[in-house]
This record gives structure tokens, sequence and C-alpha cells, in this order.
């Protein structure tokens, strides 16, 4: 929440009782709502005492609710369609520098897929000058389950209206990614105490009476095969889940270098982007992901590619894509397809 606050309040120093359509001017506020049908229903059959009995998995439709607003202007392949429908995959807006000197996106991507709800939300402010530029952005992938703010400044030390390269400075506030709750219940062996840990978060385990309990005195377990397989797993689970919300997010400086390639006609299109962050300041601090990584650098990058060649007035094909791998953690989308048209 604070960090939705503070993208808010940057937002809202744009705007001034003197301009106050400028910033909205030709922006576009959208929702939408998108649903179908989800896995089908599975039927598991069990016998006893000769008895066949039959449960049913029901798992319930997919829906994804889309709310946001954005000021991008489009590059010429993008797909010039009257509504925003929320499906829209705009691989465009991670490039570094835009069509426009003022561009921002706020969006909120609340869904269920599979029976499983998670949020999405991508939130930026980007402002591009011939020699400069600032971005300021947050970031959550409920699917990747990444989440993390991110600000950035750079120099443009090359440049023309196609290729230019940046280099610059990036803060990051995130988790304490690389903190693993469970190392310090681990043994030599590797092996790890999860008996132990389960009656630290309060569970009792009378094995004599085969009897386990959760912390409330409720009946878990009456023998230790659903212990080991049912129960320990969630109260891992939860465990981990809590240390984790214990600790302060963590600040990370690092140095970035990248470049922007924009190349559009008809027929042909290729627009790819790339930043890599190869240096690392260490603070020193506990939970520094220098930490986890043996006191070394590490590399974390990200970038893009969309490309489209029509061969004729038949065939076309086309690649898009994106990719990301911060803190040793990776998540991507792309397509690519062939398209013959029939006249």
């Amino acid at each position: 929440m604070r960090v939705l606050l503070t993208i808010f309040f940057v937002f809202a120093s744009f705007i001034t009782n003197a301009q106050l359509k400028k910033p909205f001017k030709f922006s576009t506020f959208y929702v939408a709502v998108n649903g179908g049908t989800s896995l089908a229903n599975e039927n598991i059959y069990s016998v006893d005492n000769s008895y066949l009995s039959t449960d049913t998995i029901f798992t319930p439709y997919d829906y994804s609710l889309t709310m946001g607003i954005r000021k991008i202007k489009r590059f010429g392949y993008e797909d010039r369609r009257t509504f925003k429908d929320g499906t829209e995959a705009a691989y465009g807006d991670a490039a570094t520098i835009g069509l426009s000197p003022f561009e921002y996106l706020f969006e909120v991507d609340y869904r269920r897929q599979e029976g499983i709800e998670y949020l999405d939300q991508q939130h930026f402010i980007r402002y591009v000058k011939p020699v400069w530029m600032a971005k300021v952005a947050y970031v959550k992938e409920g699917f990747a389950d990444i989440e993390y703010f991110e600000s950035t400044q750079r120099l443009r030390v090359f440049g023309n209206k196609k290729l230019s390269f940046n280099l610059g400075a990036v803060q990051r506030l995130a988790e304490p990614y690389g903190y693993d709750p469970l190392e310090e219940w681990l043994i030599a062996s590797g092996q790890l105490h999860y008996t132990c840990l389960a009656i630290e978060e309060g569970y009792s385990v009378d094995v004599y009476e085969s009897e386990y309990r959760d912390p409330d005195g409720n009946l878990v377990a009456e023998n230790a095969t659903v212990w080991n397989q049912v129960v320990i797993p969630e109260v891992l689970s939860n465990y981990v889940e809590k240390k984790k919300n214990e600790l302060p997010n963590q600040w990370q400086y690092s140095l970035v270098m990248g470049f922007d390639f924009y190349h559009y006609k008809k027929d042909f299109w290729l627009h790819s982007w790339g930043n890599l962050m190869p240096y690392h300041y260490n603070g020193g601090g506990e939970y520094s992901y220098h930490n986890f990584n043996d006191e070394e650098q590490w590399y974390d990058y990200s970038g893009g590619l969309i490309f489209g060649y029509n061969l004729n007035r038949n065939v076309g094909c086309f690649i898009e894509g994106k990719y990301n791998k911060y803190w040793n953690r990776e998540w991507y989308d792309f397509k690519f397809g062939i398209n013959y048209r029939i006249f």
C-alpha cells in the first residue's frame, strides 16, 4: 500500500491546477470483465468394504477483472481496436523508451485461473528527454510470485531515431528474495527437523496414542502417514509465509545499462529492448541478497522482442515476448505463429 501511495503522489506531482487536463489528454480509462469455463469436473472413485463411493472435484469458472488508466502512444505494430478488453498482451509497454515524452500506466488485474485466485498489478510513470530518461514502476505478478518497486534514472549515451543505448542507476524495493526460513531447521545431512518445527509452532504429537493436534487442540491426524503427507506440508508453507512477512522489504541499488531498437514498416517491424544490471551495491544488511549469493555479484536482466514480417499478401509470421530475471527468479511470456490469408 505504501508503494502505491508513493506512485500516486509522484503521479499527482505532475498535475497542477493550471494544467489539470494536460496529463490526462489522450489517456484511456478502462474496466473489463472476462470469464469462461475452467477445468472440467473430475470424479474421484474409492472402494470401502466393496462399496463404491464417488467424490467430485469442482473447479469454479475462470474470470478476470481488469481496471486501469493508460497514456501510452501506440507503436506502429500495435492493435488499434476500439475497446480495451483486458486480455491484450501489450509487450511494448515494458520497453525502456516510449514514443511520447510523458507516459503512464496504472493497471490492476484480479483473476481466478483453474481455481487459483491471484492479483497482478502494473504501474509506471515514464518521462523521456533526448539525453536522459526517468521511470518509476511498481510490479506485482501474482502467478509468478514476484513483487517489487523500481525507479531508474539514465543517460542516453548514444541515440538516433531507431537505436539508443543508455546507462544509469536502478533502485529496487522488494522482500528479501533468497532468504529461506527453513534453513535453520536443516541438519548436516540435509534433513529437516519438521516435527520439531511443528511443535515450536504449537502443534502437539503423541506417538503412542497416534494423536497429532494443531495449536488449538484440534485432532488433525491419527497416524504418521497423514501427519507427514498432509499436515506437515501445510505447517511448512504457513511457517515460511509467516517468517517472510515478519521481515522488512530490502533496498537494492544497482548499475544498469540498456538499449532500445525500434523499426517499423507496414510489412516488416522489429522492436527490441534489453536491460542488464551487472553490479549491485552491498550495504551489508542481514537479509541482503549478497548474503544468499556467497557475497558474490550476480546479473539481473530483462528484455523483449516484437517481430513481424509479411512475406507477401498471403503469408506472414510474428514473434512477441518478454523475459525477466531478478534475484534468480524468472517470469516470462511469449507467442509466435504463422498466418496464411486466402484471397
